[in-house]
């Protein structure tokens, strides 16, 4: 991977999203995409601090630790910010489901399309 910049959280663009910028978590060894959260700057630097993902839980409107009620913690390995520097990835070494059903990974639908070569 070619790092181009690193960056400090005052560079983030928190603004276009009203205080709250979207976090992509994928498992840092199989690479999965295990979910989409989002992150105000209270949760990023939670997340910085601590060494484990923290999120700005829109349904309960507060930052929360990943896990707090589950157990099922994501050590952050890796924060990757996009080239608008409004958006995150969260490399992760997970406990357990990443999915408050239990799932490994939140993408467990599948969205059936009209297109035949997309349902293959």
């Amino acid at each position: 991977m070619n790092i181009r910049k690193i960056l400090n959280i005052k560079d983030l663009d928190f603004s276009k999203g009203n205080g709250l910028i979207p976090v992509v978590v994928q498992d840092y060894e199989s690479l999965k995409v295990l979910t989409l959260a989002y992150v105000n700057r209270e949760a990023l630097e939670k997340t910085v601090e601590t060494g484990y993902a923290h999120f700005f839980r829109r349904s309960f409107g507060k930052v929360m630790k990943k896990g707090e009620t589950s157990g099922n913690v994501q050590e952050v390995k890796e924060i990757l910010v996009d080239c608008d520097h409004d958006a995150v990835l969260y490399l992760v070494k997970p406990t357990g489901p990443a999915c408050h059903l239990g799932e490994e990974t939140c993408f467990h639908n599948k969205l059936k399309d009209k297109n035949p070569e997309m349902n293959e």
